[in-house]
């Protein structure tokens, strides 16, 4: 695996996340009480023997670059290879915003031509997995394919009008690639990951930019699957996953890991994922603290009753306060005897004393960032 470095781009569309992704892309979101989105995907490489990460960056990026700092926690600040944070190369033309992958790529050339890695595995970062990227390495090597495609089957991975689906043959090969299609006609979906020599991943961008192309899988493998130009095949992972691409499944996600099954099929023991530390005092609980089937990080004060839900570190809840079904962020404050039910509070929320704050199940209520409601 010192032959494999890896490229995560951080661009996909956050518009259905609304105040979630306003000050952040979507890698940076927060999940689970203490991680990043990114941790998982980081995780996933460096579980893999990975040592080289370039993670390229779009608009609303500090977050998500302040969350990586130098990578040590992924142990990736050695003096060779390491992480490499790829903020956009701002000029006239590029404003931050890249309008693809392939741009993304482009404006990075350098990064891939300075690395002396042979194999690249190229991510997007709006699924949540942890894979065994050492075993997908190796599948695209011994296949002796061009271009090897990381898919899953979970029905709850598709969705109309959005994601990539593929076909395939008894032999494993890619026949179809179908993308955004309005109902999905292939059980397969494809979860954003590809292997492939990094030679052939430059002269793919640099033929894609030349043509006016934007778009990885519309554009590019669109094309060599249907034209036959390069052999497309597919590794299936079987592991969970999760699509980070809508308030909804925002919260589906983090209710699912509530489930102890499900949090151990996520972190794997073999499968560690790593994070950034942030030294705090444990989580306090009074006498007058109820809590139930949830997820409480460290720096929590717990004098109220918290039941199935989800609270970063240094949440505040007071004493008659109940709480339920919810997600509250860093540094969240809910005063009391309020009472709050199916809800998403970004950072430094406050719910004030006596409040009642109830979302439907199926469209949790966001409150933004620093708002006093």
């Amino acid at each position: 695996m010192k032959n494999v470095m890896g490229v995560i781009y951080t661009g996909e569309n956050d518009a259905r996340l609304r105040e979630l992704t306003m000050t952040r892309a979507i890698a940076a979101l927060p999940v689970l009480g203490r991680y990043r989105v990114i941790d998982f995907l980081v995780s996933s490489m460096v579980n893999g023997g990975v040592k080289n990460v370039g993670v390229i960056m779009q608009k609303n990026y500090h977050s998500l670059m302040d969350h990586l700092g130098s990578g040590k926690e992924w142990d990736l600040h050695g003096k060779n290879d390491g992480m490499y944070v790829l903020p956009p190369f701002l000029t006239r033309e590029n404003v931050g915003v890249y309008s693809g992958m392939l741009d993304a790529l482009r404006s990075n050339t350098n990064y891939l031509t300075r690395s002396k890695q042979e194999y690249l595995v190229l991510s997007g970062s709006n699924i949540i997995y942890n894979a065994k990227i050492a075993d997908l390495v190796r599948f695209h090597q011994e296949s002796g394919a061009d271009i090897t495609m990381m898919y899953t089957k979970d029905p709850s991975m598709q969705r109309d009008e959005y994601g990539c689906y593929i076909s395939i043959d008894e032999t494993g090969n890619v026949t179809d690639v179908e993308v955004d299609p309005t109902h999905p006609s292939h059980e397969n979906t494809s979860m954003d990951v590809l292997v492939m020599k990094r030679e052939l991943l430059r002269q793919l961008v640099d033929k894609g930019v030349a043509h006016g192309h934007h778009d990885m899988n519309r554009d590019v493998l669109i094309r060599l699957v249907a034209e036959g130009k390069a052999r497309v095949n597919a590794y299936e992972y079987k592991g969970p996953c999760w699509r980070m691409d809508s308030v909804q499944s925002y919260f589906k996600f983090n209710m699912d890991v509530l489930d102890a099954a499900k949090r151990r099929e996520l972190f794997h023991p073999a499968l560690p994922v790593y994070t950034k530390v942030r030294d705090e005092m444990p989580a306090r609980y009074t006498d007058s603290a109820n809590v139930v089937n949830s997820l409480v990080a460290d720096g929590c004060v717990i004098e109220g009753t918290v039941e199935n839900s989800v609270l970063f570190r240094g949440v505040h809840i007071a004493p008659g306060a109940h709480v339920k079904n919810c997600i509250i962020m860093q540094d969240g404050y809910v005063q009391a005897d309020a009472y709050i039910e199916n809800c998403i509070l970004d950072k430094q929320a406050t719910i004030k004393r006596n409040a009642r704050l109830i979302g439907p199940a199926v469209y949790p209520i966001v409150i933004a960032k620093n708002v006093v409601i």
